[in-house]
């Protein structure tokens, strides 16, 4: 009796949404197209993504 692969994960593409296999063998993952990929990179290159700044940053003690 052969060993029963598990089913491969399926995932949210985080560009568009479309569910897609979590597979060492997509070469986009975990997006599901060049496009999806090319897209979000776009959007760190443009500054689209951004973590806000909760806090000041602290003064400079030379500055005194």
């Amino acid at each position: 009796m052969q060993p029963v692969s598990p089913e491969p994960k399926k995932v949210a593409c985080p560009t568009c949404g479309e569910p897609v296999e979590y597979r060492t063998d997509n070469p986009w993952r975990p997006f599901c197209s060049e496009r999806c990929k090319l897209m979000d990179l776009g959007q760190w290159a443009s500054e689209g993504y951004r973590i806000p700044e909760s806090e000041k940053p602290p003064k400079d003690l030379n500055d005194e």
